[in-house]
């Protein structure tokens, strides 16, 4: 690798973008670097990008000589950025003599500069008074700053559960009843991952509640069970979308309920971590047509677009440890067969067709439960549809590999499912949960 001895713009007068590309391109500095004054200078910019870059080149000379003017310049910046990389820069000379300054860092008001306090005073962790200043920022407020003293003072490396491993009493089970009743009957840590689509608020005659805010409240019981039963870092994927309820009258407007949107916060406040949101598009024909009044009349405030999306709110249940920990529970085999084949979604927008069945009003496609599946979960997982309808998880489960569990309330609905998988699949389906 180069080592620059120089910035090589020295006595020259320069554009602010060409100094800054001189800036940037300095890589690795030589013992014998000559600029360190012209680096120094160059902080007296109006130049936000410039100071950013001349305390980056400064950082990299390691040089404990320079901790006074780091101290000097931060006191005089305003930028968060530029302040975040002096104190980066601070942190970096790895000196005692900074950790004075650093302690009075943590009472900045910037998160960004608590953080590379934090991150600097790490090295020397190993000191009694600096791991107690630490370990008391585990409820700080800021909650990147919990997460990593967490990780580095009380995270369990224990596991509670194998990973690669379900109970047997829950493979390729389905379940009548109350999905709350029943999962007080799961182990914790028992499931791969949760694929659902819940009932649409007072939307069908199965799914009939009080009032939108009870309709919640059961969502949020189910989802923290949920959670509880879920293995350490694994995924709920749950498919949501807005719902109207038609006015009762002339004199009455209808109501649309943003449901993905009420429900999100209790989702983090109970121990999930939001990843993603994947945009489910189905072709306009197969929406309710909302437009045509509109389309008569073209008078502004009434515009109502047709729906033709649905959302796959992507949740896992929060851990300290990286995905790769999960990859390092499984036989590499196993890993290896799951892998995810050409033509995976590149995108959060999903293309689908939705499916019918003459049982059911509202049908998960094969199609859809197939790319959730191969995507968030390993061959011989157990995923899980706490309101297994018409069974496409179920099915999208065996399909692929994968054992299936669920449950569900409807006793048509039930039955249908135990003739369809007794019938079409195999003879050993188990009907009810039953751990003896």
């Amino acid at each position: 690798m180069k080592e620059f001895k120089e910035i090589g713009i020295r006595n020259l007068k320069l554009e602010d973008s060409e100094v800054l590309k001189s800036l940037k391109k300095l890589g690795k500095l030589h013992k014998e670097f000559k600029d360190q004054d012209l680096l120094l200078k160059l902080f007296n910019s109006e130049n936000k990008n410039i100071r950013y870059y001349s305390i980056n080149n400064l950082a990299k000379l390691n040089n404990e000589k320079l901790l006074k003017k780091f101290e000097y310049f931060l006191k005089k910046e305003k930028t968060s950025y530029v302040r975040r990389e002096i104190a980066s820069a601070i942190g970096r000379l790895r000196s005692k003599k900074a950790i004075p300054i650093m302690k009075k860092l943590l009472e900045d008001s910037d998160p960004n500069i608590i953080l590379q306090a934090v991150r600097g005073l790490l090295i020397f962790k190993d000191d009694d008074k600096i791991r107690k200043i630490l370990e008391d920022l585990k409820d700080h407020q800021n909650e990147i700053v919990q997460k990593i003293i967490n990780i580095e003072f009380f995270d369990n490396d224990e596991y509670l559960s194998k990973q690669h491993e379900s109970p047997n009493y829950l493979q390729n089970c389905i379940a009548h009843g109350d999905v709350l009743k029943l999962l007080k009957k799961v182990n914790d840590e028992s499931i791969h991952l949760t694929f659902t689509s819940p009932p649409y608020y007072n939307a069908r005659d199965y799914s009939i509640y009080n009032s939108y805010q009870s309709y919640l409240e059961f969502l949020w019981k189910t989802f923290k069970e949920v959670h509880r039963i879920t293995k350490e870092g694994r995924f709920l994927i749950l498919n949501t979308s807005p719902i109207i309820i038609p006015r009762t009258g002339r004199k009455y407007s209808s109501i649309r309920y943003p449901i993905p949107f009420d429900i999100h916060s209790e989702m983090i406040k109970m121990g999930w971590e939001y990843v993603d949101d994947i945009v489910w598009l189905k072709p306009e024909p197969s929406a309710k047509n909302r437009v045509a009044g509109f389309n008569l009349h073209r008078k502004p405030l009434a515009y109502k677009p047709n729906c033709v999306t649905e959302t796959l709110m992507v949740y896992r249940k929060k851990s300290n440890k990286l995905i790769d920990w999960i990859f390092k529970q499984y036989p590499k085999s196993i890993v290896d067969k799951s892998k995810v084949k050409d033509g995976y979604e590149t995108s959060n927008v999903w293309k689908i067709d939705p499916s019918s069945d003459k049982n059911h009003s509202a049908v998960f496609p094969i199609k859809l439960c197939d790319k959730v599946i191969n995507y968030y979960s390993f061959e011989g997982d157990l995923v899980f549809d706490p309101f297994a309808g018409s069974g496409s998880v179920g099915l999208s489960a065996i399909k692929n590999n994968r054992y299936f569990f669920l449950t569900e309330i409807n006793k048509v609905y039930f039955d249908i499912l135990i003739e369809k998988f007794k019938s079409n699949l195999f003879d050993d389906v188990k009907v009810g949960i039953n751990q003896e």
